[in-house]
C-alpha cells in the first residue's frame, strides 16, 4: 500500500514484523526440558525402545504407557522426520562442456 503523497511522508504506519509471518513469540523448542515430548506408548517394550531413540537424538519426553489406548508418537516422529528441501542441479548454459562427459557443448550435445 503505497500513499499518495511521497513528500510529506509516509502517513501509514509501517506494518510490524510479525505481520510477515515471523514468530516473535515462539515457544520453547520441543523435546527440552522447557517443554518435553508427551508420547503415549502401549507397552513397557515400546517405552524403552522410544527411551532409546530420545537419548539417540538428544531430546527429552514424558511417556505415557497405556495398554487400552492407542500409540501415539506423532510429536517425535514430526522432529525425527523433518521434510528436507529439494534442489535441483543448474541446466549448464549453451556453450559449457555437457554434463554427460562427452567433452562436447552443451548446444551440440545434449541441449
Amino acid at each position: 500500500m503505497s500513499d499518495k503523497f511521497f513528500f510529506m511522508g509516509r502517513k501509514t504506519p509501517k506494518p510490524k514484523h510479525e505481520s510477515y509471518g515471523f514468530n516473535t513469540k515462539r515457544i520453547q523448542k520441543a523435546g527440552t526440558n522447557q517443554n518435553p515430548l508427551s508420547l503415549t506408548v502401549v507397552s513397557d517394550e515400546r517405552k524403552s525402545e522410544i527411551e532409546a531413540i530420545l537419548e539417540q537424538h538428544g531430546l527429552l519426553a514424558n511417556i505415557e504407557v497405556n495398554a487400552e489406548g492407542v500409540e501415539n508418537i506423532a510429536e517425535l516422529d514430526g522432529i525425527l522426520n523433518k521434510p528436507v528441501t529439494i534442489r535441483f542441479e543448474k541446466t549448464p548454459s549453451r556453450n559449457e562442456p555437457c554434463p554427460c562427459g562427452s567433452g562436447k557443448k552443451y548446444k551440440k550435445c545434449c541441449g
